[in-house]
């Protein structure tokens, strides 16, 4: 059992890709983190010296503090923030125990953070799903706080120069389809999330996006609801916020769910 105000990486990892995960802090001296320059996902870097700013950071939401072996650093700053109302917690055994669980590491050098560790991604408008799909990816697993702006196909590449944006799912870009494998493929495997529930939802995203319906069963369905919502919203933003919670589910669907079936009459009736 896990001590008071303490988190285990399995229990963690429950938490991660869900809308119900707290915000996660890496609190690392600078010289342990340059020794491994990866990240938990979703995870961002603050120093522990400055603990006013990261209470403005979380504007009062729970929060997991990692640092490399969950001992003094990580605990005092979880003992801080809780004398300011804070829900806070510690990872046990820190980024060490974590990575030695197998448990997935996000390269900062893969991700095109900005000097105030944040990221903004453009594409084209009109989205549909993997233009969909991988802000779904990036908020729940990379940085909860990234922005996403919808612009023209013509003007992706003019507009992401003027507003430092990392364009992505357009011809040309580093973040884009490769041979038969689509933009969310990509990011998966650039940003280190293989994990059978995201490789499972990357095969049906895949299947959706590139109309190769026969790889996976719910290709079709997926295709549907994503038309559906394009529909819907003339705003991309707003068909963007609307559409999270359906990758929630499918990520779920991926996670726990993919062998459960349903018919009728029931089995048991």
């Amino acid at each position: 059992m896990p001590a008071p105000h303490e988190i285990t990486p399995s229990q963690l990892m429950r938490l991660i890709g869900t809308p119900l995960c707290p915000a996660i802090i890496d609190v690392c001296l600078p010289d342990d983190f340059a020794a491994d320059p990866r990240l938990i996902p979703g995870a961002r870097r603050h120093s522990h010296a400055d603990l006013p700013g990261l209470i403005i950071t979380l504007k009062r939401r729970s929060a997991v503090i990692v640092c490399q072996k969950g001992r003094k650093l990580s605990q005092g700053v979880v003992s801080a923030l809780q004398a300011e109302g804070i829900a806070a917690e510690y990872l046990k055994g820190g980024v060490m125990a974590w990575r030695d669980s197998g448990a997935p590491l996000v390269p900062v050098a893969a991700v095109p953070f900005d000097d105030a560790m944040q990221t903004c991604w453009i594409t084209r408008a009109r989205p549909k799903i993997d233009r969909i799909a991988c802000p779904w990816l990036i908020r729940r697993f990379v940085d909860p706080g990234a922005r996403f702006l919808f612009v023209a196909p013509s003007e992706v590449t003019a507009a992401a120069q003027l507003f430092g944006a990392t364009p992505f799912d357009t011809e040309g870009v580093d973040f884009t389809h490769e041979g038969d494998r689509c933009t969310f493929d990509v990011m998966v495997e650039r940003f280190g999330l293989s994990s059978p529930a995201l490789d499972r939802l990357a095969l049906a995203i895949r299947a959706a996006d590139t109309n190769r319906h026969e790889l996976h069963p719910i290709a079709a369905g997926l295709l549907a609801v994503s038309v559906g919502l394009s529909r819907q919203y003339r705003n991309d933003q707003a068909q963007l916020e609307a559409a999270m919670p359906l990758y929630d589910a499918l990520y779920r669907w991926a996670r726990d769910g993919h062998e459960e079936g349903h018919d009728w009459p029931h089995a048991g009736a």
